[in-house]
């Protein structure tokens, strides 16, 4: 006979280990003053921006997801990437934790959600390290210095495993980054 306890044991297990990491990655450490945004997701972009409806100031917001940069639209990829963000994302409340904005006014965050398995525990999933993992977008590592060391290492990270696994966009012998594809346009 098996208990309730063995069944719940690995989801209970995932759940706290993303909670931890939603812990560390909230925690202040030598960012200047993190705002938290709760919004509502209203449109996906593409696989790295999307719109945000804040409630509280009745106001859409463009989000540019800190710390990765993922194929543009017409790149290889790109409309896998932003159907994934969007699987992700689209339709669901969240909360943006930024400190600043971008030079065309857009806020440069971590989108948390709540996990689809895991519900009741809250916006414990950081949607830009899920982008990474899934092999839909590239650490920014021109951006790195924006980012608490935390971050930056659980990004870098998380792109390392993603080309390991060959998943997403790593399945492609030599993907092309959307820098460098930007540059070339």
């Amino acid at each position: 006979m098996t208990s309730t306890w063995s069944i719940e044991a690995p989801r209970l297990a995932m759940c706290a280990s993303s909670i931890a990491i939603a812990v560390l990655a909230l925690t202040p450490c030598g960012v200047s003053a993190e705002h938290a945004l709760a919004c509502k997701v209203t449109a996906v972009t593409d696989g790295d921006t999307l719109i945000c409806f804040d409630p509280a100031r009745r106001k859409m917001e463009k989000i540019r997801m800190r710390g990765i940069d993922a194929p543009e639209s017409n790149q290889a990829f790109g409309q896998r990437s932003k159907q994934s963000l969007s699987d992700l994302t689209y339709g669901k409340p969240a909360t943006v934790s930024w400190s600043k904005r971008d030079r065309w006014g857009r806020i440069l965050g971590v989108v948390w959600i709540e996990p689809a398995d895991c519900t009741g525990y809250g916006h414990v999933l950081d949607a830009n390290r899920t982008q990474l993992s899934l092999g839909m977008a590239w650490w920014f590592r021109r951006y790195a210095s924006e980012q608490v060391a935390e971050e930056r290492l659980q990004y870098e990270l998380e792109e390392i495993k993603a080309r390991k696994r060959l998943v997403g966009l790593w399945i492609e012998n030599e993907p092309v980054a959307p820098w460098d594809w930007r540059k070339s346009r």
